[in-house]
């Protein structure tokens, strides 16, 4: 096992996507994983860290308590002016560890059991429906902001009992807040709005109480003798789970469209037989990899990973997007295949900070993959593919718009 003052030379990250291919994660992290899984990269925050690429090592480093997210956050690495030494903000899940971490997500756990987010399926399979029927009022549409966006925004609305009258104001902050090249000043105007905002809403519900939405529930939850939480932790809850309740999804849904209208012959087959649309849902969330710039940790105690031993105060990647393409965990990685079972992907992370809400966004993809393609199937794209503009800026991959038409309908 070498010391990490043995390491190759570090390159610049983060790396690129293929110009001729945007689905694909850069095409250094092939090479990476066979000859330097482990290796130094400098990032725009002005530090070097750890790049891990392997599958197996990806999920170590997401795992290990010896990783921390309360002293690096998860996206501060490819922002030019985050401060590394900035405490995490009360109430903020992803970037507490142990007891106040667990502390976080036992108050949310019971908002997002299995149970819980399949009664919803029936609200968000009218949604998408809803959705489908206004698009066939005409022949095109804009797919991400006349459908991806506006259903996922409609469902974490609805959970939370935030207005959707609303969204307008937490789009477009969320749309700031997770840019990489944003300023300080960006990020603080971005914030400081939503922050005022949901600070009236919680304090409204706090004045008249209500277990009809999840930040009612918690609130009752929090002041009935159990865990307490102050005003400005359920400010930074809901503001997260409003964020990540809506853009990761709305995201997916466009980027896999734009995706499968490139595959024809895989999106001949989810036309077939939308019973598959689970499977479909579980391999695209494998093969496009949204969260573009992997998970930033900081290392809190000595541990090796791989062949490399990791110095207390150091920092790590984890390449969420190269271990969902390893050959050797799944064959034939760069293809898309929905015969595969790639439920072990990476994409919504691992270990004690997986994504809360990955059951929400699966039942909302099943009901879009299993309708859309088969309720529209002349669905095609209204421009050429070279014109998509993809967001390689965002910390959330996807399309900044995916104009599509269709034949009418009789």
């Amino acid at each position: 096992m070498t010391e990490t003052a043995n390491a190759p030379a570090k390159a610049a990250f983060p790396d690129t996507r293929p110009a001729g291919c945007p689905f694909d994660p850069a095409a250094e992290y092939q090479e990476l994983r066979e000859t330097a899984p482990v290796s130094q990269v400098s990032c725009p925050v002005g530090v070097d860290a750890w790049l891990v690429t392997r599958y197996e090592d990806v999920r170590s480093v997401l795992a290990d308590p010896r990783l921390s997210s309360r002293a690096a956050s998860p996206s501060n690495h490819v922002n030019t002016e985050a401060d590394l030494d900035a405490p995490a903000a009360p109430g903020s899940i992803l970037h507490h560890d142990g007891p106040e971490h667990s502390r976080l997500r036992r108050l949310l756990t019971p908002e997002f059991t299995v149970k819980r987010i399949q009664a919803m399926r029936p609200y968000i399979a009218d949604l998408v429906d809803q959705h489908i029927d206004k698009m066939l009022e005409g022949t095109e549409a804009d797919l991400y902001h006349d459908f991806g966006l506006p259903i996922p925004s409609l469902v974490i609305c609805e959970l939370l009992g935030v207005p959707y009258a609303d969204r307008e104001m937490f789009q477009a902050a969320s749309g700031v807040l997770l840019k990489v090249d944003i300023t300080q000043e960006q990020r603080l105007a971005a914030s400081g709005q939503v922050q005022g905002y949901m600070a009236q809403l919680v304090m409204a519900k706090m004045a008249n109480p209500t277990d009809e939405d999840l930040l009612g529930r918690l609130i009752q939850r929090a002041t009935a003798g159990g865990t307490p939480l102050t005003i400005e932790e359920l400010v930074t809850l809901g503001i997260s789970l409003l964020i990540a309740g809506h853009e990761t999804t709305a995201n997916m849904i466009a980027l896999s469209a734009a995706a499968l209208l490139q595959h024809p012959d895989r999106l001949a087959e989810l036309r077939a037989d939308a019973s598959i649309a689970p499977a479909a849902v579980e391999e695209m969330l494998r093969y496009l990899s949204v969260v573009q710039f992997g998970v930033f940790r900081r290392v809190v105690e000595d541990l090796p990973i791989g062949e490399q031993v990791f110095k207390e105060g150091e920092f790590v990647i984890a390449a969420l997007s190269s271990g969902n393409r390893q050959e050797s965990v799944f064959g034939n990685p760069d293809e898309i295949d929905f015969g595969r079972n790639a439920s072990a992907h990476l994409t919504f992370g691992y270990g004690a900070h997986q994504c809360l809400g990955q059951q929400l966004a699966r039942v909302e993809l099943q009901e879009v993959f299993a309708r859309l393609y088969t309720r529209i199937p002349t669905l095609r794209l209204a421009i050429p593919f070279e014109n998509i503009e993809f967001k390689h800026d965002a910390l959330v991959y996807g399309v900044r718009s995916l104009p599509v038409t269709w034949d009418a309908q009789a």
